[in-house]
């Protein structure tokens, strides 16, 4: 994998990974509490005719905490971002909040976005449509004495499997704890409930929607929904995979946005 970078955006500085090669570049955006690395699979697959670049959204992996975690300011960021790498128009690939994030990103920035890749992201990510839209991690430790022990702390409050969660953990001094602040994710989880359809259907752009049937987050309904009524856009399920499609089956992910890169 690329070594880590990072840009200064707002006096901030923003992390990200360039993965190489000398293909169309690709802005992929993760979700809350994930981090760059989690797309080294996918940008492995889709070399050499794609380049993958990971932004490290604010307050995650190693980017600057922020004064505010909405979703205007990770928009702001990602937008920045391109610019100062000189890459628009780019394919932005986002899960889960970042998804809504790359799907706001073409609505108010069209000139950066030539086609988008959205992968679980709820357009209407709140009650009822989605019954949890904020996981609670406020009594997540803070630390401890080692990686085992901080899964077993995590999953003892009810997370069947901490894996996605513990590639943002690292040995700090005093033990073993997350890259991202507890109360910051908080405060990011609740700015992102809303209804953001009217910036889901503003864009034009070819996007394509990955969707696991088993999904916590993005009910089938919608996502049916979600492809009906936003024209230029193409729906791939995924049955048996829930939220974390590019973990679940990352062959059949890969497979699925590779197919689509090769048409736009």
């Amino acid at each position: 994998m690329t070594a880590e970078s990072h840009v200064r955006v707002d006096g901030r500085r923003l992390a990200y990974v360039d993965f190489g090669g000398t293909g169309a570049p690709v802005l992929a955006l993760h979700g809350h509490f994930g981090r760059a690395r989690m797309f080294a699979p996918l940008a492995a697959a889709l070399a050499p005719g794609h380049r993958v670049i990971a932004l490290e959204q604010r307050g995650h992996g190693h980017s600057d905490r922020a004064a505010e975690f909405t979703p205007a300011g990770y928009v702001a960021d990602a937008a920045e971002f391109l610019r100062r790498l000189d890459l628009g128009p780019v394919v932005v690939l986002g899960h889960s909040m970042g998804g809504v994030v790359a799907f706001q990103l073409a609505a108010r920035h069209p000139e950066l976005v030539r086609a988008l890749v959205v992968a679980d992201a709820a357009a209407r990510n709140r009650q009822p449509e989605v019954a949890h839209p904020v996981l609670d991690v406020r009594g997540w430790p803070r630390r401890a004495p080692t990686l085992r022990a901080l899964r077993d702390q995590v999953e003892a409050l009810g997370i069947p499997d901490a894996t996605y969660f513990l590639e943002s953990a690292v040995e700090h001094p005093d033990g073993w704890g997350f890259l991202f602040d507890q109360a910051d994710m908080m405060a990011s989880q609740q700015a992102l409930v809303g209804d953001w359809w009217p910036d889901w259907l503003a864009s034009t752009c070819p996007a394509l929607l990955v969707h696991g049937q088993d999904s916590i987050v993005l009910p089938t309904a919608m996502a049916r929904e979600m492809a009906g009524q936003r024209p230029n856009t193409r729906l791939r399920e995924f049955p048996g995979c829930g939220h974390w499609v590019h973990d679940d089956d990352p062959v059949g992910f890969a497979h699925a946005v590779q197919e689509f890169l090769d048409t736009v």
